[in-house]
């Protein structure tokens, strides 16, 4: 079956859905930031409520996506959104730090990060980084311009093996090193540093779960499929993560965690020796693989849709007439991400991005109340609790945005003045190309 407004196939099932849910979340920072959040509380217990929560906070935005998913079963997921609620401009400004930021800054500094783990992994030179990080995302660009199928099927793989990765660390925790060790006991020393300075590195572990409204279009029966892929996809991420932090705390303690830089390679080390720093490396590697794979497929569906609103290239919006994938959108938005590996820019880049993702997050729920007072129309999923959970999640992410600013305000500032540089930019657009953007396909009367 062909989606009319963009011309895609609804190929994705279920299980397609929740594994593109599941990839787009888990990437690095489980396996990193574990420590960094340890180290700004003051137990076992403290830590693993932290992470819980932040995944049950993470689970009402999913769940408020998952309603604008099923009103809006079509491409471009926050771009959609934004654009019907607020406006063009908004809708061009989420693509536009979505292109320059958000998706391939954080693109290039996971290439990154797979390349760091390649190298250990096979013990090649420093040297090696570079071209092994734009290799791969030369090789998940490249499987994804021929067909979703084949590129489902390949994003299926990294899913589960990077759940594979964490089946192993978990296991090897609590089974083989975690004799009496006290998991959830206080560390006397330490007094934490407060709420928002530990929930910060939880909460950039969960970013990511919008990736899937961005494909809709390609979602089997999104009606049913999108609320249940997302709410499935978000439990085994909050499962995997509790689950994780527990053999961390299992092996290393509360205090040894707050110690390590990587404990994900120091559980597997003492468990283990090098061969398993060695598979927990390859696990990384794999996961940062498939974060990167999903983070361009998503992507290019924003371009593509933009393309054909007339707020950005024409060309973008083209579908390759086989394959119903945006090739040119996919190769503009990899290319960039490229650029910027290159350029040694995207750890900066990434602070950037983080900011820009979670406010993206909050305007993108906070949409829903537009939503639910102009379009009458029937919908099959509605977010449970409604307007207090919606509230809440914006509330709770308006306050990280907020403290964000206050601790490094200068990273925010330049992630507000790249969207801010869009405003111009957006009218020089409207004024070329007045005609092309002055009706976007799709959008709602107002």
């Amino acid at each position: 079956m062909i989606d009319t407004p963009s011309g895609y196939v609804r190929r994705l099932r279920l299980r397609d859905a929740a594994l593109i849910v599941v990839g787009g979340i888990i990437g690095g920072g489980i396996f990193r930031n574990s420590g960094i959040a340890a180290e700004r509380t003051e137990s076992g217990l403290a830590l693993l409520a932290m992470w819980v929560g932040a995944g049950i906070l993470t689970l009402i935005g999913a769940l408020c996506y998952a309603e604008l998913g099923a009103r809006r079963p079509r491409a471009g997921g926050s771009y959609v959104y934004l654009r019907e609620a607020f406006g063009p401009l908004a809708g061009f400004l989420f693509g536009w730090i979505m292109l320059l930021v958000i998706y391939s800054g954080s693109t290039a500094a996971v290439a990154t990060i797979f390349a760091g783990y390649a190298c250990a992994l096979f013990d090649l030179p420093a040297s090696m980084g570079l071209p092994l990080a734009v290799g791969a995302l030369v090789f998940v660009s490249g499987i994804n311009l021929f067909g979703l199928k084949l590129g489902a099927q390949v994003q299926n793989t990294f899913a589960l093996l990077k759940l594979l990765a964490v089946a192993v660390l978990v296991v090897c925790g609590l089974f083989l090193a975690g004799a009496g060790s006290p998991v959830l006991a206080a560390d006397p020393a330490r007094e934490g540093v407060g709420f928002m300075g530990a929930a910060l590195p939880v909460l950039f572990a969960y970013s990511g779960f919008t990736y899937l409204n961005n494909l809709a279009g390609e979602v089997a029966e999104p009606q049913r499929t999108l609320p249940r892929a997302l709410t499935l996809g978000m439990l085994i991420v909050i499962a995997a993560y509790a689950l994780v932090n527990v053999a961390y705390l299992a092996v290393l303690g509360h205090d040894g965690l707050a110690a390590s830089t990587a404990p994900a390679a120091d559980v597997m080390q003492r468990v283990a020796g090098t061969a398993g720093a060695k598979v927990i490396a390859l696990g990384i590697a794999i996961s940062t693989l498939g974060f990167c794979n999903i983070t361009l497929v998503a992507g290019a569906r924003v371009l593509q849709v933009m393309g054909e609103d007339g707020l950005f290239f024409r060309t973008v919006a083209r579908l390759h007439p086989r394959h119903r994938t945006p090739n040119i959108a996919l190769v503009l938005l990899s290319g960039w991400s490229i650029v910027l590996v290159l350029s040694g820019s995207y750890g900066q880049l990434l602070d950037y991005a983080t900011f820009g993702d979670w406010l993206a997050c909050a305007v993108g729920v906070a949409t829903l109340f537009w939503y639910r007072r102009r379009d009458a129309g029937t919908v099959d999923f509605k977010v449970p609790g409604y307007p207090l959970l919606p509230l809440v999640f914006v509330g709770v992410i308006g306050w990280v945005v907020v403290e964000t600013m206050l601790s490094n305000p200068r990273n925010a500032g330049i992630g507000l003045l790249i969207m801010l540089a869009g405003v111009p930019v957006y009218f020089v657009w409207r004024r070329l190309f007045s005609r092309d953007a002055a009706s976007p396909r799709g959008s709602m009367p107002q």
